[in-house]
């Protein structure tokens, strides 16, 4: 789950993270009204989306006077923003951060992130911030792994500051950043902190001038302060409404529905449908428990989407049974009166009855016993479909 930027910042303020003054603003008016409240002489007007890249794609703006907030809050307001991160449909803007500017002496980058190759949490820092870390050579980018018996140390921060170019007074902020950012990310279950950039002003204050943050899904239960932080506004309708009935779902921009039972098998059927000169409209895993009720909701989700043409069951049973699923399948699309092309694809335990049921259940079900030919009939129905359909 990701978080708004001003979230973001109040969970870091919380843990000894230093901020700007900023306030939330929902109207022109506010936003001037915000200005004034954070005081100084120039101030900084920010959409909030659940995006990276925002300042290329104009959703920052510098303003120097009251009448510049008034008329940035006016252009942002109801904008759908698009970056490199959002697609081309981009996501709206419905609040903004109106925040008092920094007098910059210099930008440096801070993350955390979860490592998989060590299985720890990874403390990325670079003197190169303001720009997006996949850009800056990799000589200059510094790593640390945190061992989790202890946590983040004191002389590990002191370390990474120290190649940042930090001293005296800086060093020691730049600790306290550091340390106050890490407890963020344990204490909170985050799978991601990035703080880019992290500034030293002028006046020698390290600053988190912009966050990004994400959380665990499966550790929202903990955190009931951090799941009332998600915006539905950001998020793809399908993926709400998929997590609202247990179901993890990315929507894709294809013609071929995937339901599927398992990640990394869901992964391989979009290589194959890709292979086989298809696009993928979704990655969707049903999980193990392919209950009829469980395949119906899967259905309706996938159907709800304009773009599908056919839809891909491509079922692994380990612990489940091939006949079970079989017959969840046909009370499901009997349940959701499907009418779009539909491709089966069945291994594992008791293949060949749940082939049976299939095949007797007087439905237009496309069967197959590969991967590769599930995919290439979901392929064939899907451009038969479309070609039907041209004028």
């Amino acid at each position: 789950m990701d978080i708004h930027e001003y979230q973001a910042k109040e969970l870091l303020a919380r843990h000894g993270v230093v901020i700007p003054r900023g306030e939330l603003a929902y109207s022109p008016e506010q936003a001037v009204l915000r200005a004034r409240e954070t005081g100084g002489s120039a101030w900084v007007v920010k959409g909030q989306v659940h995006s990276g890249a925002r300042g290329k794609a104009g959703g920052i703006k510098f303003c120097k006077d009251p009448h510049e907030v008034w008329n940035a809050a006016d252009t942002l307001l109801g904008k759908r923003l698009v970056t490199h991160q959002t697609g081309p449909k981009g996501k709206p803007i419905f609040r903004l951060y109106v925040e008092a500017a920094a007098r910059i002496e210099r930008e440096l980058y801070l993350g955390f992130v979860l490592d998989r190759q060590s299985e720890r949490i990874m403390v990325i820092a670079s003197a190169e911030g303001g720009t997006e870390i996949e850009d800056v050579a990799a000589e200059s980018i510094h790593r640390v792994i945190v061992e989790p018996a202890v946590g983040l140390q004191a002389f590990q921060a002191r370390a990474l500051a120290f190649k940042l170019g930090c001293g005296g007074d800086e060093m020691a902020q730049m600790v306290q950043t550091m340390l106050g950012a890490y407890r963020t990310f344990r204490d909170l279950d985050a799978t991601m902190i990035e703080i880019n950039p992290l500034v030293v002003t002028e006046e020698k204050a390290v600053v988190a001038l912009d966050c990004k943050m994400s959380f665990d899904d499966n550790a929202l239960y903990r955190h009931p302060d951090i799941a009332e932080l998600r915006d539905r506004s950001q998020e793809d309708p399908r993926e709400g409404a998929a997590l609202d009935r247990g179901l993890s779902y990315v929507g894709l921009d294809g013609t071929i529905g995937c339901m599927i039972n398992g990640a990394g098998l869901a992964m391989a059927t979009m290589d194959m449908i890709m292979l086989a000169g298809g696009r993928p409209a979704n990655f969707l895993d049903i999980g193990g428990g392919a209950t009829p009720d469980r395949v119906a909701k899967a259905f309706r989700l996938v159907q709800a989407d304009d773009n599908v043409k056919v839809i891909l069951v491509n079922i692994f049973a380990g612990i489940n049974r091939c006949d079970w699923v079989a017959k969840g399948i046909v009370e499901a699309v009997g349940a959701t009166k499907l009418r779009l092309p539909l491709v089966v694809r069945l291994a594992g335990t008791n293949v060949e009855e749940g082939r049976r049921v299939l095949a007797e259940s007087g439905l237009a079900i496309v069967s197959a016993t590969t991967l590769a030919e599930a995919a290439e009939k979901a392929v064939a129905a899907a451009k038969a479909t479309e070609t039907a359909g041209t004028p």
